[in-house]
């Protein structure tokens, strides 16, 4: 029974027609959806990355990173994953539950986009290391940098281990963006 001023054929015919208009709506949201894709490539899933980056999760540094990896001419070009400490997140019995979590990361990238090389980039005054290591295993600039070199080589040497092609490039950032290459 229709309680309304208008009546049940008008009701149904409305609903009809808004099914009409619905079903254009959602046939020119497809459309678009499909011309999207078609035009941004970059979206889907897979394609080629050069390298990973891991570093550290610093707020101080996010620009630096970016600006770092630009001036290589990695632009665009490279996955990024953020552990603590950077290097040390995945070598250091400190952070064992991290170890799995960065070689799968590396794993995927592999898989899906081809990376060629791991950039690593520690940084000076990090909050990681002090609390793995202790303070005064960085509390002077040399007993840093030797702490650093250590845990860069160290990390490149398993990275070697679980794939042998990947090329490895180890750097130290300073918190003013100064980065200096280590050998790894």
């Amino acid at each position: 029974m229709c309680n309304h001023k208008r009546s049940c054929g008008d009701v149904a015919a409305a609903r009809a027609d808004m099914g009409r208009r619905d079903f254009i709506r959602l046939a020119t949201l497809g459309a678009g959806a499909a011309l999207f894709m078609s035009v941004a490539p970059k979206v889907r899933a897979g394609g080629h990355a050069k390298a990973l980056m891991l570093s550290c999760m610093d707020y101080r540094l996010v620009d630096d990173l970016v600006t770092f990896m630009n001036g290589k001419g990695l632009k665009d070009d490279y996955d990024h994953v953020v552990l603590a400490g950077a290097s040390l997140g995945v070598v250091s019995d400190k952070f064992a539950d991290w170890h799995k979590t960065f070689w799968e990361h590396l794993d995927v990238a592999i898989k899906l986009h081809h990376v060629e090389e791991v950039v690593v980039i520690d940084h000076r005054d990090c909050g990681a290391y002090k609390l793995a290591l202790g303070e005064d295993a960085v509390s002077t600039p040399a007993k840093e940098t030797e702490a650093h070199t250590r845990t860069l080589a160290d990390f490149a040497r398993q990275v070697r281990e679980h794939h042998p092609d990947l090329k490895v490039e180890a750097y130290l950032m300073s918190l003013n963006g100064h980065t200096e290459a280590v050998a790894a």
